[in-house]
């Protein structure tokens, strides 16, 4: 059932509305270039500007598929790839400077544009699911890892479902430096500062074994296109965004990691336990994505999985998700560990994962 009022709501109307929601959004998490760009956006669909060519087929998409970042993805590709110089010249993601007006207006004249000159370029992007895999969600993964090691000092099997790039899978090789808790080499091309806060996660070592995931459409971040995809949807003034992206792509390219094209529940079905190991699965701001079928396959797997763990091979499920949230809207880190069965929320996180904290109450 639909929201009261909103079942007969015109279309433009309705993605008007999903697109100030998402300006919103982006401003609660530290893009106002990209909030001010949206409600010009909204704006625009409803006055029949170039917003409404670009959208136009895609206005009955649900708020989940976030069509509003698939738009601006295609916008931020033709930039990164220098065919929106006027664009790209108030995008910091590619060395922009230019004031974009107090209210975004005159950055929003230069998207404009490219809305209008651009369309079908745009519009190849908004088939294409958001997948910024974002690197700062492995702060939540590894603070996780480390309570199980602390509850088990075994090696890690990890699996992870919309794994996107696999970019977290390689999360150990990252860096956390800090006072509520250091983890990792110093020199890691990625860097996660400020990661977390509150209560240290136990002063353990992690080590993973085995890396394997799978996504719908994965990405190999071995390939320009790949890369791009990773690039174009991340938040261009979001400097440090980017810049643990490119690092993450540099890990990457020197630690290998099995990632399939496939259903969560098929990357879920082919996981097994084995002895003397954690087998983790572990998932980020994926829940939303899946549909009903999908959630009760991966929860039925979960809890065989679970049934089958013994004390030399245990199992764990570690989560960062937006469905569970403290009353500001942070997402929390929940893990769940077999044999057993015992869920404990770890802390909260943004939704993009910095800075976690970790609060053992």
């Amino acid at each position: 059932m639909g929201t009261p009022g909103q079942d007969d709501e015109d279309p433009a109307e309705a993605t008007a509305r999903r697109l100030r929601r998402q300006a919103l959004a982006c401003r609660e998490l530290g893009s106002p270039l990209y909030g001010a760009l949206l409600d010009h956006a909204a704006d625009d669909l409803l006055a029949g500007g170039p917003t409404a060519a670009v959208l136009d087929g895609y206005l009955d998409s649900a708020w989940r598929s976030a069509l509003a970042l698939r738009m601006l993805g295609g916008a931020h590709a033709l930039v990164l790839t220098g065919q929106a110089p006027e664009l790209a010249a108030f995008y910091p993601s590619a060395g922009g400077t230019a004031d974009p007006g107090a209210d975004g207006s005159r950055a929003w004249a230069a998207l404009r544009e490219v809305l209008a000159g651009q369309r079908d370029a745009v519009r190849d992007w908004l088939d294409r699911p958001p997948q910024t895999n974002e690197v700062g969600r492995a702060a939540a993964l590894l603070g996780g890892l480390r309570h199980l090691a602390a509850e088990a000092p075994m090696p890690v099997r990890l699996a992870e479902i919309g794994a996107s790039a696999g970019l977290n899978l390689r999360a150990d090789r990252f860096h956390v430096p800090g006072e509520a808790g250091r983890y990792g080499d110093p020199s890691s091309p990625v860097v996660l500062a400020g990661a977390w806060r509150g209560t240290p996660p136990p002063d353990t070592a992690v080590e993973i074994v085995e890396r394997t995931g799978g996504d719908r459409s994965p990405i190999d971040p071995a390939t320009d296109r790949g890369r791009l995809a990773l690039a174009a949807y991340v938040w261009p003034d979001q400097r440090e965004r980017m810049r643990r992206l490119r690092g993450a792509l540099d890990v990457a390219a020197v630690v290998p990691a099995d990632l399939r094209r496939e259903l969560a529940s098929d990357t879920v079905r082919r996981i097994t336990l084995a002895g003397g190991c954690w087998t983790v699965l572990w998932h980020s701001i994926v829940r939303q994505y899946l549909d009903d079928e999908q959630r009760a396959a991966v929860t039925a797997r979960i809890s065989a999985l679970g049934a089958a763990a013994t004390s030399s091979a245990r199992f764990a499920w570690l989560a960062l998700e937006p469905h569970r949230r403290t009353a500001n809207g942070q997402c929390l880190v929940t893990l769940t560990t077999w044999p057993g069965g015992t869920e404990r929320v770890l802390g909260s996180a943004s939704p993009h994962g910095l800075p976690v904290i970790w609060d053992p109450a």
